[in-house]
């Protein structure tokens, strides 16, 4: 049904109807008249003119599916090529950042401004894979994920460095402030109920460094690195700040 507002659709070969009108009344008033041969040729010419009409519309349907079925798949191909770039930026477990990602965002954000990094380990990770199987660790896994995602500022980014190893990226954050952070991230997870067989909570340690602008991954990450074993060696579940930070390039003499 046409609706009242919008009206009917304008044909598309409404110019053409209009000939095909015109010639069928020419012909009309040709017929029983002298011009009998004229008439003959018009009618001829009309009814070659309806099948070349009924072609060119069945033609132009035929090429409104095609381009349906060819818009159709290049939204589909939009899809894979997002859902492709999405594996291959994140952790397949946790859905987070993987380690190649959130080295070349740290690498990208260097160029412009300071970051702080938190890594972090679960600790006694080993023992939960051994006593309780790999589905329980996974399990453990994606907890602690979820823990740092309830806890971090929107602006932070997180990877998945290693297989119990996560990388909280922090923009803007002082050391300071980026400690506080870590320190509600250790809480969030050691309070949090992971529901072992043996009752048993989960703990991680942490380390974090603070590095100007300049910068990079690598250097950024060996001294959060470092802060990490301190904590590890000092009782782990708890967080150490890198003695040393890197300072930004344009302070640099």
């Amino acid at each position: 049904m046409v609706s009242a507002a919008t009206g009917p659709a304008p044909d598309l070969f409404d110019a053409e109807n209009q000939t095909l009108l015109a010639a069928r009344a020419a012909h009309s008033a040709c017929a029983g008249s002298a011009q009998d041969a004229c008439g003959s040729a018009l009618g001829e010419l009309i009814l070659a003119y309806e099948r070349l009409l009924r072609e060119t519309r069945r033609l132009v349907r035929r090429s409104d599916r095609a381009e349906l079925e060819m818009n159709q798949m290049n939204t589909r191909l939009q899809d894979l090529a997002a859902e492709l770039e999405h594996r291959a930026n994140h952790d397949p477990l946790t859905g987070v950042l993987n380690r190649a990602a959130i080295i070349e965002r740290v690498n990208r954000h260097f160029v412009r401004e300071d970051l702080a990094l938190v890594v972090l380990d679960i600790d006694h990770f080993k023992r939960i894979n051994d006593s309780f199987g790999h589905p329980m660790g996974d399990k453990v896994i994606l907890g602690v994920v979820a823990c740092l995602q309830a806890v971090v500022p929107a602006t932070a980014q997180i990877g998945r460095v290693g297989g119990e190893e996560f990388t909280v990226v922090l923009r803007q954050h002082s050391a300071q402030e980026s400690e506080r952070v870590a320190q509600a991230l250790r809480q969030a997870i050691e309070t949090c109920v992971f529901d072992l067989p043996d009752g048993s909570g989960v703990t991680a340690s942490f380390g974090v460094c603070w590095a100007g602008a300049g910068s990079d991954f690598d250097s950024a990450y060996g001294l959060a690195d470092e802060a990490l074993y301190v904590a590890k060696r000092g009782g782990r579940n708890q967080v150490c700040v890198a003695a040393s930070s890197l300072p930004s390039l344009e302070h640099v003499v």
